[in-house]
């Protein structure tokens, strides 16, 4: 069963020559969309990827614009508005020590460092400077926690367990 990991979405075309506009959802922008690298588009509904390889890549605004090898105009990628970029498990590069992918956070525990359970990481959102974690709390409404050394502790992978330190007015 192969596994599929979400980079990007394609969200609409961009000029007439071929060109996709993508949201990215990556950390590895360079990597994903290195001419020549094979993607697979995922269509609204659709559980067979389409390959394809990367013919340009520029940014644009905060789109990623990106252009595939056999598809030179605006008519051959209209199909493909809503899609998924999709890349395999074995497209994953190794990465650093304190480094994870988004799949492997998503769904980890939450703990403080007395032991109390706060809840699960839902979703990882990136607006800047550093990743913020959306903890998904039983009973209580959802909570930010900043991807930072002060904050999170230590990251177990294995147990999907995440331990922080609460600082004052964190959880409120």
């Amino acid at each position: 069963m192969e596994k599929w990991f979400n980079v990007g979405k394609i969200v609409n075309t961009h000029g007439v020559k071929g060109e996709v506009r993508v949201v990215s959802r990556t950390d590895f922008i360079d990597e994903r969309y290195k001419v020549g690298n094979t993607l697979y588009i995922f269509k609204e509904n659709s559980d067979e990827g389409i390959e394809v390889k990367v013919a340009s890549h520029r940014q644009h605004k905060s789109f990623d614009l990106l252009t595939f090898e056999g598809y030179d105009n605006v008519n051959d990628v209209e199909q493909f508005k809503n899609s998924l970029l999709k890349v395999q498990e074995d497209q994953l590069g190794e990465l650093n020590e304190g480094e994870f992918y988004f799949h492997e956070i998503i769904g980890c525990q939450v703990v403080t460092e007395d032991g109390e359970e706060i809840g699960k990481i839902k979703e990882i959102l990136t607006p800047g400077a550093n990743d913020v974690w959306v903890i998904q709390r039983k009973g209580k409404k959802e909570v930010l926690i900043p991807y930072i050394d002060e904050i999170v502790q230590s990251v177990d992978i294995a147990n999907q367990v995440v331990k922080i330190r609460v600082m004052e007015g964190l959880l409120d």
